[in-house]
């Protein structure tokens, strides 16, 4: 029995290194290329396509209010009246001061009268001996002064018409109307109210609403195929039946820094009232890559501790190709490594065929 035992063992060695010598067989395909195009599902957030909060510009007090929340208003509706009391006595003040500039002034356009007498003299003078010269020297410093006297009486004159125009320009905002066409979303104070500088209150917040930026955060991954255009479809709880669509038109060009998303924005208009800004939709966004990827079937890729590869026919030689998937379309995996379009791979390998081994195809087919 010693003998038969020695001699069974070498034979075994022999067996295996035979079996490791023998070429692998195995069912293999190309490597195909071909656009990813998929649709992911993305939270967005409804903000107005415009929004603002309207503030008094003077000091003064509510008298009256004529719109509510919820109230829709057009561009240039009355929607606040104040009053100033100590405005309107101000804007009487100015305009009496108005009215005594333009006495001056007019006072000065007589006084230029001796104007007519300097050019009477100056004639004169032209005869020798008829005007001693001095008194020409004195018409002309007469006729010099009252011309700067009409000048300075006019910028008087034109200094307090400017100020009354100013006065009146801050009793226009003692109305407040509708800068755009929108709705009431807030409504702030109440008449009597104190309101004007110095006081954060606002009045009123008007927003548009039938039109809304619908502002989506697309991850990093999911950028390179953004088109500027494009129409996005989305869902929102409240109308869970129907389907909604919107128009990619800002691209915000930065990630943020916490999530690594970029902020896009779609134009969305709203023409039925059926969306509100703050809801969130679901959107379905779709991913495009700018150039086309290369696919393998899921089974082709082997994942260990230390790599993640796939086994590509090489002259009839396996040949270890390290990879890095990306999304997957059915059965299919897209790669990203040192392959090319038309490359042959196992399609079940595993990691007992060593790089470098020799392999039969039993099979070439597409995954």
């Amino acid at each position: 029995m010693k003998h038969t035992r020695t001699f069974l063992f070498p034979i075994c060695i022999l067996g295996l290194l035979a079996q490791l010598g023998r070429a692998q067989t195995g069912d293999m395909a190309p490597v195909v290329s071909r656009t990813v195009s998929r649709t992911v599902e993305l939270p967005g957030e409804f903000l107005p396509f415009l929004s603002v909060s309207l503030h008094a510009k003077v000091p003064s007090y509510v008298d009256r209010i004529l719109v509510d929340r919820g109230s829709f208003v057009k561009q240039g509706d009355l929607l606040v009246e104040m009053s100033a009391p100590e405005m309107a006595a101000q804007i009487a003040e100015a305009q009496s001061k108005v009215q005594a500039s333009e006495a001056d002034r007019l006072q000065a356009e007589a006084q230029l009268a001796v104007q007519s007498t300097y050019d009477r003299t100056e004639q004169a003078a032209e005869t020798p001996g008829a005007i001693a010269g001095n008194e020409l020297i004195q018409a002309e410093k007469q006729v010099d002064a009252a011309k700067a006297l009409l000048n300075s009486r006019l910028q008087a004159s034109r200094a307090t018409e400017s100020a009354v125009r100013a006065l009146q320009d801050l009793q226009g905002y003692l109305k407040i109307t509708a800068p755009f066409d929108g709705v009431v979303t807030d409504r702030l104070i109440h008449p009597g109210a104190l309101v004007g500088p110095g006081n954060d209150v606002a009045l009123l917040v008007i927003q548009q609403v039938t039109h809304l930026r619908l502002v989506v955060p697309v991850p990093e991954e999911d950028v390179s195929g953004v088109v500027n255009g494009a129409s996005v479809a989305f869902q929102v709880p409240a109308w869970p039946e129907r389907s909604y669509s919107g128009t990619i038109a800002r691209i915000s060009h930065a990630l943020d820094q916490k999530t690594r998303t970029m902020p896009i924005e779609l134009d969305v208009m709203n023409r039925d009232g059926s969306l509100a800004p703050g809801m969130y939709p679901a959107v379905k966004w779709p991913v495009r890559r700018a150039r086309p990827s290369l696919f393998v079937a899921r089974t082709s890729v082997v994942t260990t501790t230390e790599r993640t590869f796939v086994i590509r026919n090489q002259s009839g030689r396996a040949e270890w190709v390290d990879i890095k998937k990306g999304v997957t379309e059915g059965d299919l995996v897209e790669v990203i490594g040192n392959l090319k379009p038309g490359d042959i791979v196992l399609r079940r390998p595993t990691d007992e065929i060593r790089d470098g081994m020799p392999i039969q195809n039993v099979a070439r087919k597409a995954p």
